[in-house]
Protein backbone atom coordinates (compact mmCIF):
# COMPACT_ATOMS: atom_id res chain seq x y z
CA UNK A 1 0.00 0.00 0.00
CA UNK A 2 1.44 3.59 -1.30
CA UNK A 3 0.55 6.54 0.92
CA UNK A 4 0.97 10.10 -1.04
CA UNK A 5 2.03 11.56 2.38
CA UNK A 6 4.46 11.17 5.50
CA UNK A 7 3.39 8.74 7.48
CA UNK A 8 4.52 8.15 11.45
CA UNK A 9 5.28 5.25 12.25
CA UNK A 10 5.97 3.27 15.38
CA UNK A 11 7.52 -0.14 15.89
CA UNK A 12 7.19 -2.47 18.90
CA UNK A 13 9.96 -5.46 18.96
CA UNK A 14 8.39 -7.38 22.23
CA UNK A 15 5.27 -8.54 21.07
CA UNK A 16 4.93 -12.21 22.17
CA UNK A 17 2.73 -13.10 19.00
CA UNK A 18 4.87 -12.09 16.03
CA UNK A 19 8.48 -10.23 16.30
CA UNK A 20 7.69 -6.87 15.84
CA UNK A 21 3.65 -4.86 16.54
CA UNK A 22 3.72 -1.68 14.16
CA UNK A 23 1.29 1.30 14.25
CA UNK A 24 1.08 3.93 11.72
CA UNK A 25 -0.49 7.73 12.08
CA UNK A 26 -1.11 10.41 9.25
CA UNK A 27 -0.95 14.39 9.82
CA UNK A 28 -4.58 14.08 11.07
CA UNK A 29 -3.19 11.63 13.64
CA UNK A 30 -5.80 8.67 11.65
CA UNK A 31 -4.96 4.92 11.99
CA UNK A 32 -3.69 3.97 9.15
CA UNK A 33 -1.99 0.55 9.81
CA UNK A 34 -2.25 -1.28 13.11
CA UNK A 35 -0.86 -4.79 13.24
CA UNK A 36 2.39 -7.37 13.76
CA UNK A 37 4.18 -9.07 11.92
CA UNK A 38 8.34 -10.25 10.97
CA UNK A 39 10.86 -8.04 10.02
CA UNK A 40 10.04 -8.90 6.15
CA UNK A 41 6.59 -7.68 6.38
CA UNK A 42 7.64 -4.22 8.53
CA UNK A 43 10.84 -3.68 5.75
CA UNK A 44 7.91 -4.28 2.83
CA UNK A 45 5.63 -1.72 4.18
CA UNK A 46 7.47 0.87 5.22
CA UNK A 47 9.12 0.38 1.32
CA UNK A 48 5.85 1.30 0.18
CA UNK A 49 6.13 4.74 1.38
CA UNK A 50 6.90 8.29 0.07
CA UNK A 51 7.74 9.66 3.30
CA UNK A 52 8.31 7.96 6.77
CA UNK A 53 9.10 8.78 10.19
CA UNK A 54 9.60 6.03 12.42
CA UNK A 55 10.28 5.78 16.54
CA UNK A 56 11.45 2.23 17.79
CA UNK A 57 10.73 0.62 21.36
CA UNK A 58 14.32 -0.31 21.78
CA UNK A 59 17.73 0.80 21.87
CA UNK A 60 19.95 1.52 19.09
CA UNK A 61 23.53 0.98 20.65
CA UNK A 62 25.03 -1.05 23.48
CA UNK A 63 26.23 1.09 25.98
CA UNK A 64 29.80 1.95 26.06
CA UNK A 65 30.72 2.57 29.78
CA UNK A 66 29.82 6.35 29.57
CA UNK A 67 27.98 6.01 32.70
CA UNK A 68 30.62 3.71 34.42
CA UNK A 69 33.44 6.61 33.52
CA UNK A 70 30.43 9.43 34.82
CA UNK A 71 30.32 7.61 38.43
CA UNK A 72 34.20 7.17 38.52
CA UNK A 73 34.62 11.19 38.26
CA UNK A 74 32.18 11.33 40.81
CA UNK A 75 34.31 9.17 43.02
CA UNK A 76 31.41 6.68 43.49
CA UNK A 77 32.09 3.21 45.51
CA UNK A 78 33.07 0.02 43.67
CA UNK A 79 29.76 -1.30 44.29
CA UNK A 80 27.53 1.41 43.04
CA UNK A 81 29.74 1.62 39.76
CA UNK A 82 29.40 -2.29 39.22
CA UNK A 83 25.65 -1.73 39.12
CA UNK A 84 26.06 0.90 36.20
CA UNK A 85 25.46 -1.27 33.17
CA UNK A 86 23.33 0.84 31.76
CA UNK A 87 23.20 3.77 29.22
CA UNK A 88 23.82 7.24 30.22
CA UNK A 89 19.97 8.21 28.78
CA UNK A 90 18.53 4.98 30.97
CA UNK A 91 20.08 6.33 33.83
CA UNK A 92 18.60 10.05 33.87
CA UNK A 93 15.31 8.18 33.17
CA UNK A 94 15.52 6.15 36.79
CA UNK A 95 16.77 8.94 38.22
CA UNK A 96 13.73 10.71 37.20
CA UNK A 97 12.00 7.43 39.14
CA UNK A 98 10.80 6.01 35.64
CA UNK A 99 11.72 2.69 35.65
CA UNK A 100 13.41 1.62 32.42
CA UNK A 101 15.71 -1.21 31.90
CA UNK A 102 19.71 -1.25 31.19
CA UNK A 103 21.21 -2.02 27.74
CA UNK A 104 24.55 -4.42 28.57
CA UNK A 105 27.91 -3.29 27.47
CA UNK A 106 27.91 -6.70 25.12
CA UNK A 107 24.82 -7.51 22.42
CA UNK A 108 25.37 -11.51 22.97
CA UNK A 109 24.04 -9.97 26.75
CA UNK A 110 21.08 -8.20 25.68
CA UNK A 111 17.40 -9.46 25.75
CA UNK A 112 16.28 -11.22 22.27
CA UNK A 113 13.92 -8.46 21.82
CA UNK A 114 16.90 -5.92 22.17
CA UNK A 115 19.01 -8.10 19.56
CA UNK A 116 15.89 -7.70 17.26
CA UNK A 117 15.92 -3.91 17.62
CA UNK A 118 19.61 -3.53 16.79
CA UNK A 119 18.94 -5.53 13.78
CA UNK A 120 15.63 -3.32 12.76
CA UNK A 121 18.01 -0.66 12.79
CA UNK A 122 20.74 -1.80 11.13
CA UNK A 123 17.95 -3.12 7.78
CA UNK A 124 17.00 0.43 8.00
CA UNK A 125 20.08 1.96 7.71
CA UNK A 126 20.87 -0.11 4.96
CA UNK A 127 17.36 1.02 3.76
CA UNK A 128 18.52 4.94 3.56
CA UNK A 129 16.64 5.34 6.90
CA UNK A 130 18.67 8.37 8.34
CA UNK A 131 18.66 8.87 12.04
CA UNK A 132 16.83 11.70 13.24
CA UNK A 133 17.19 14.61 12.86
CA UNK A 134 17.85 15.29 9.68
CA UNK A 135 15.99 17.70 7.68
CA UNK A 136 16.80 17.09 4.11
CA UNK A 137 15.99 13.07 4.95
CA UNK A 138 12.00 11.85 3.91
CA UNK A 139 12.80 8.88 5.67
CA UNK A 140 14.08 9.24 9.45
CA UNK A 141 14.13 6.70 12.40
CA UNK A 142 14.82 7.59 16.00
CA UNK A 143 14.35 5.77 19.66
CA UNK A 144 12.18 6.01 22.04
CA UNK A 145 10.86 4.12 24.88
CA UNK A 146 6.79 3.30 25.31
CA UNK A 147 6.91 3.41 29.18
CA UNK A 148 8.77 6.46 29.46
CA UNK A 149 6.69 8.32 27.16
CA UNK A 150 3.08 7.27 28.62
CA UNK A 151 4.54 8.73 32.01
CA UNK A 152 5.86 12.05 30.41
CA UNK A 153 2.29 12.17 28.54
CA UNK A 154 0.69 12.85 32.01
CA UNK A 155 3.62 13.97 34.19
CA UNK A 156 3.26 10.53 36.54
CA UNK A 157 3.30 6.95 36.95
CA UNK A 158 0.82 4.66 35.69
CA UNK A 159 -0.97 1.27 36.61
CA UNK A 160 1.14 -1.98 35.70
CA UNK A 161 1.00 -2.08 32.22
CA UNK A 162 -0.59 -5.48 31.30
CA UNK A 163 -3.24 -4.95 33.30
CA UNK A 164 -6.75 -3.82 32.14
CA UNK A 165 -6.60 -0.82 34.21
CA UNK A 166 -3.06 -0.31 33.15
CA UNK A 167 -4.18 -0.89 29.22
CA UNK A 168 -7.39 1.61 29.77
CA UNK A 169 -5.03 4.27 30.89
CA UNK A 170 -2.93 4.20 28.50
CA UNK A 171 -5.65 3.69 26.04
CA UNK A 172 -7.38 6.97 27.31
CA UNK A 173 -4.05 8.58 27.29
CA UNK A 174 -3.64 8.36 23.34
CA UNK A 175 -7.63 9.09 22.88
CA UNK A 176 -7.46 12.34 25.01
CA UNK A 177 -3.99 13.46 22.66
CA UNK A 178 -6.39 13.06 19.30
CA UNK A 179 -5.30 10.02 18.01
CA UNK A 180 -8.26 8.79 16.14
CA UNK A 181 -8.35 4.96 17.85
CA UNK A 182 -11.18 2.77 19.74
CA UNK A 183 -12.78 5.15 22.64
CA UNK A 184 -12.10 3.20 25.77
CA UNK A 185 -14.66 4.30 27.73
CA UNK A 186 -16.95 2.10 25.31
CA UNK A 187 -15.52 -0.97 27.54
CA UNK A 188 -17.44 0.85 30.33
CA UNK A 189 -20.90 1.01 28.39
CA UNK A 190 -20.79 -2.60 27.49
CA UNK A 191 -20.01 -3.86 30.52
CA UNK A 192 -23.57 -4.76 31.65
CA UNK A 193 -24.47 -6.80 35.60
CA UNK A 194 -24.89 -9.80 33.33
CA UNK A 195 -21.61 -10.04 31.32
CA UNK A 196 -19.86 -9.15 34.85
CA UNK A 197 -21.68 -11.79 36.76
CA UNK A 198 -20.86 -14.25 33.84
CA UNK A 199 -17.23 -13.48 33.64
CA UNK A 200 -17.90 -11.68 29.83
CA UNK A 201 -15.86 -8.34 29.44
CA UNK A 202 -16.37 -6.57 26.56
CA UNK A 203 -12.21 -6.75 25.66
CA UNK A 204 -12.32 -5.71 22.16
CA UNK A 205 -12.50 -2.22 23.28
CA UNK A 206 -9.60 -2.27 24.61
CA UNK A 207 -6.03 -2.52 22.73
CA UNK A 208 -3.12 -5.19 24.18
CA UNK A 209 -0.04 -3.82 25.66
CA UNK A 210 1.91 -3.87 22.44
CA UNK A 211 -0.15 -2.51 20.43
CA UNK A 212 -0.26 0.57 22.94
CA UNK A 213 3.44 0.49 22.86
CA UNK A 214 3.31 0.89 19.11
CA UNK A 215 0.85 3.79 19.42
CA UNK A 216 2.39 5.62 21.54
CA UNK A 217 5.86 5.62 19.45
CA UNK A 218 3.97 6.59 16.43
CA UNK A 219 2.44 9.41 18.21
CA UNK A 220 6.00 10.61 19.34
CA UNK A 221 7.18 10.06 15.97
CA UNK A 222 4.52 12.48 14.73
CA UNK A 223 5.34 15.39 17.69
CA UNK A 224 9.31 15.09 16.13
CA UNK A 225 7.15 16.43 12.84
CA UNK A 226 4.26 18.38 13.99
CA UNK A 227 5.17 19.86 17.68
CA UNK A 228 8.56 19.89 17.63
CA UNK A 229 8.56 21.86 20.88
CA UNK A 230 6.74 19.14 22.46
CA UNK A 231 10.04 16.61 22.22
CA UNK A 232 12.13 15.99 25.09
CA UNK A 233 15.90 14.01 24.56
CA UNK A 234 18.02 11.89 27.48
CA UNK A 235 20.98 9.91 26.12
CA UNK A 236 23.76 10.48 23.64
CA UNK A 237 24.46 10.74 19.87
CA UNK A 238 27.36 8.28 21.02
CA UNK A 239 24.94 5.25 23.10
CA UNK A 240 21.62 6.74 21.42
CA UNK A 241 19.27 9.57 21.70
CA UNK A 242 16.20 8.56 23.35
CA UNK A 243 13.29 11.07 22.29
CA UNK A 244 10.15 11.54 24.19
CA UNK A 245 6.99 13.70 24.48
CA UNK A 246 7.15 16.77 26.53
CA UNK A 247 9.69 19.49 27.38
CA UNK A 248 10.23 20.24 30.93
CA UNK A 249 10.09 16.50 32.80
CA UNK A 250 9.64 16.45 36.58
CA UNK A 251 12.38 15.56 38.66
CA UNK A 252 10.70 12.13 39.72
CA UNK A 253 7.49 10.46 39.25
Amino acid sequence: MLFTDSIFVGIDPTSGRKSFTYAALDRDLNLIALTDGEMEDVTAFLAGQKAARVAINAPSSVNHGLLREKMRQEMLTPHQIRGADMRLGEYELRERGIPVSGTPSRVESCPSWVQLGFELYRKLDKMGFARFPQKESSYQILETHPHACFCKLVDKNLFPKPTLEGRLQRQLILYERGLRIKDPMEFFEELTRHKLLNGILPLEFIYLPEILDALVAAYTAWLTSERPAEIAQVGNEQEGIIFLPMTAPKETY
